[in-house]
């Protein structure tokens, strides 16, 4: 029963901060705009794919539709947090990268308790426990 509110509960805050961030694109797209052309990141059409990954990707993971399709979420998610913390720290801003730290944290949370919490398991969580 804990490892069940373990994954609720990471799993709920891991989307909040995909939803809260995709907010966050859409009203301070010019802030949004700043921050990753400091990172390097110029391409124009950034921003609204960024948007819609940031929505599909807990939405996935929540919904449960398909058990590779979240299995496919928890990666791009994961390559995603673990790509932005060390862009922000290549750029020597470190603090810009604790979001993403406290995402990692809360994605492999979520990730290792979900065959716990869900009927339907994912054959990834029990490869990764070995």
């Amino acid at each position: 029963m804990p490892e069940f509110n373990v994954y609720w509960i990471s799993t709920a805050l891991l989307s909040v901060l995909y939803l809260a961030s995709a907010a966050i694109y859409v009203t301070k797209r010019d802030w949004v705009r700043q921050v990753l052309a400091e990172l390097g990141y110029t391409a124009p059409f950034l921003i609204p794919f960024m948007i819609v990954i940031k929505i599909l990707g807990p939405v996935a993971i929540l919904s449960r539709v398909s058990v590779p399709l979240s299995d496919l979420a928890y990666a791009g998610i994961f390559f995603h947090l673990l790509l932005s913390g060390l862009a922000h720290i290549g750029i020597r801003k470190p603090a810009r990268a604790l979001p993403a730290a406290i995402g990692l944290a809360l994605l492999v949370t979520s990730f290792v308790t979900q065959n716990d919490a869900r009927d339907m398991p994912s054959p990834y969580v029990q490869a990764a426990a070995l």
